[in-house]
């Protein structure tokens, strides 16, 4: 499917998400991150905010402010909190205190290594890589590259979701049933768990980026 037959289907998307938006401190609150964590251990729990009223003896509308980070809890609530999620009460303060990280990789310097392209020729260097973090997924940038030396390989499969940009060079991409011709510019985005890959090396050499993500427990 192109951009351009699905201009009506996202149009009606409500994106919950603003790329401009800018944050303030608030997200950095203490009361954020302890919302954050309580959410986070109660829904690994599969516990509903009703169960937790229930057990905790605290309303539903407290624990909705406590997980939004609209309200500041007692050191007694958050015990309590914490013996219904069997969970040290320390643990509601790790994502206040954890450092958040970043990776800056030089021109040249991604790390090479091998994938199941590799056996194709297909060279992969390796962006940056940051394993357990608060977002709950992880994200691997590639620079791949493509060569005379490179056979087709369009059957990859693996878990998550994938972006394609191309940099440079022009290859025809199967995904699933259908075939996408991407020249410079070009991005494809998809459920990497359909059989996809390059098919027709059309103009060597070829560059593009791929972007994986895929939760952090797959």
């Amino acid at each position: 499917m192109n951009i351009a037959s699905r201009k009506n289907e996202m149009s009606a998307v409500n994106l919950q998400q603003d790329p401009h938006r800018i944050r303030g401190s608030r997200e950095k609150v203490l009361e954020v991150a302890i919302g954050r964590e309580v959410r986070s251990y109660r829904k690994q729990q599969g516990i509903t905010v009703a169960d937790l009223s229930a057990t905790t003896g605290l309303s539903i509308g407290m624990l909705s402010k406590i997980e939004n980070g609209n309200t500041s809890p007692s050191l007694t609530t958050l015990q309590a909190l914490a013996d219904a999620l069997s969970v040290p009460l320390t643990s509601f303060f790790r994502g206040f205190e954890e450092d958040r990280q970043a990776v800056h990789t030089k021109a040249g310097e991604g790390v090479e290594l091998e994938r199941d392209g590799t056996r194709a020729n297909h060279q992969y260097n390796l962006l940056g890589h940051i394993g357990a973090n608060a977002s709950g997924v992880i994200v691997e940038p590639y620079l791949i590259t493509l060569s005379d030396k490179s056979d087709i390989f369009p059957t990859f499969q693996h878990a998550g979701i994938e972006t394609i940009y191309m940099l440079e060079g022009e290859v025809d991409y199967r995904h699933g049933d259908n075939v996408y011709k991407l020249q410079p510019g070009d991005t494809l985005f998809f459920d990497a768990d359909a059989p996809h890959g390059p098919e027709v090396l059309v103009k060597l050499p070829a560059k593009y980026l791929s972007v994986i993500s895929y939760p952090q427990n797959t």
